[in-house]
């Protein structure tokens, strides 16, 4: 191997800087405890970074901050202070030529789809109540049983299918109850026509929630926060540094084997902390483990995700934070609109930053398209929706983002269970994070997996993977929920 090896010992190595990485490094260095924090790309931050191209900040998809979790919130607070701003949420659905107000608004909704479509779909809904499909499996029978058929072929089909590149029938509906536990037809037609008189109780679902938290320079600002209260602190923070090999013996991991400028560091921890994907680290253990547990990581997969930031000559062009676009003539999945989320994002007022996001597999069509050809097909599809000419466009650049979101098939329970049971014999190893743990998690509750496993190091019992599980937990955002 190229490049000289250094040997390190240290007290405990965070394998990741995404937001869970980083929350369980900040907990170590804030009780003085020696951390190495090991991430493989030139920024903090994972997903939820913030990137700069000629002084235009852009997210790698909308990172809301918003949490039920006092704890969090508070150090949110502390980190940014004034510069952690209130910003108002304001969507749409793209759906057939139409914009549909997010939540759905009657007069628009109506305008929209039509009375005669709507009678329809309410048809389609008081069928699923006297007739639902059972047992429930996947996406598209836990959407159809409380939305009603027409209304998830129109709604949800498209969309869910686009995200994930594959049939909604595939997908997991243990992930359609923790992604939209709350949301029913009940509720979506309560805020719909009974807004000021039930607000308080659509409130409470996070899809429908009115207001969040965002950095004033996007949610890098976060995370910039972090790197340097960890630094202050006396930990490290290794960027372009790739865990290549995890050595074991009996119940412990032994060293961690990193690569850094083609030179290879050993690391003997006593203790790691990994958001790393759970693929790569089952391939990464040697010994490997046995051949049952090496198939369930490789049936893990990963969606992956382009973003095409396009700088647009113009002062304002729609409201919302963001589109989600359902409509299938077109391949781009959601459009950012930085601006809305932060004036402080665009350098220049005059102008407006908007991000066309693209779900994609790595080697498929979209993924291998050249930068000039994704800033044109994205230039082409603004038009196309109506949002802006092509002939306002100044300028644009893209970023890939590899392995953005694990995909929750109907394979990926069994595959993490069987992947769990062989890691729990590691007494020093925790793992933390969405892609850490391959399970759908919000941002805080990735942060709350980092904080409580550093608090498993000084003697607490938290089940990690109990760390939203309950169907509750995800949806509902009041003082009593837990």
């Amino acid at each position: 191997m190229a490049g000289d090896q250094i040997e390190n010992h240290v007290d405990v190595v965070v394998i990741g800087a995404g937001p869970a990485g980083l929350t369980a490094a900040y907990e170590l260095s804030r009780r003085k405890t020696p951390v190495v924090v090991l991430e493989q790309d030139s920024l903090a931050g994972g997903l939820a970074r913030t990137v700069e191209y000629r002084g235009f900040r852009f997210d790698i998809g909308g990172h809301r901050f918003f949490t039920k979790i006092a704890s969090l919130k508070s150090l949110w607070h502390t980190m940014l202070g004034a510069d952690l701003l209130i910003r108002p949420r304001l969507s749409r659905i793209f759906y057939g030529g139409h914009f549909f107000d997010y939540p759905l608004k009657p007069l628009n909704a109506l305008r929209n789809l039509g009375v005669g479509e709507s009678l329809l779909i309410l048809g389609s809904y008081m069928l699923s109540k006297i007739a639902p499909v059972s047992p429930e499996t996947s996406f598209a029978d836990w959407v159809s049983n409380r939305f009603g058929t027409r209304l998830y072929r129109k709604f949800f089909e498209s969309y869910t299918e686009k995200v994930w590149g594959i049939p909604c029938r595939t997908i997991s509906a243990e992930w359609a109850a923790q992604r939209i536990q709350e949301l029913s037809l009940r509720t979506t037609l309560t805020n719909m026509f009974f807004s000021n008189r039930f607000k308080k109780d659509t409130q409470s679902i996070k899809t429908l929630i009115e207001e969040f938290l965002y950095p004033r320079l996007g949610p890098g600002m976060m995370w910039d926060a972090f790197q340097r209260e960890i630094i202050r602190s006396g930990g490290i923070i290794q960027l372009e540094s790739t865990v290549v090999r995890m050595h074991h013996e009996g119940e412990q991991i032994i060293t961690v084997d990193v690569m850094n400028d083609k030179q290879q560091t050993v690391y003997r921890p006593k203790q790691i902390i990994s958001s790393m994907p759970l693929r790569n680290l089952i391939n990464a253990l040697s010994p490997p483990p046995p051949e049952t547990v090496i198939a369930a990581a490789n049936a893990l997969s990963y969606r992956d995700f382009v973003t095409v930031a396009l700088i647009v000559d113009a002062v304002a062009l729609f409201q919302d934070n963001w589109i989600y676009v359902h409509d299938d003539l077109v391949r781009v999945g959601r459009i950012q609109n930085y601006k809305n989320w932060s004036p402080d994002m665009v350098p220049d007022q005059t102008k407006t930053c908007l991000g066309m996001e693209y779900f994609c597999t790595v080697g498929d069509d979209l993924w291998s398209m050249s930068d000039q050809d994704l800033v044109l097909l994205a230039t082409h599809e603004l038009e196309a929706i109506g949002l802006a000419k092509k002939d306002m466009i100044r300028d644009g650049v893209v970023v890939r983002m590899p392995k953005a979101y694990p995909v929750y098939n109907e394979e990926y329970p069994q595959a993490v269970a069987t992947i769990r049971e062989y890691l729990d014999r590691f007494v020093n190893l925790q793992v933390v994070g969405r892609n850490g743990m391959h399970r759908y998690n919000n941002m805080d509750h990735s942060m709350l997996t980092g904080m409580m496993a550093v608090q498993n190091l000084s003697g607490g019992k938290h089940d990690l993977w109990a760390i939203n599980a309950d169907e509750e937990y995800h949806e509902i955002d009041n003082e009593q929920a837990g």
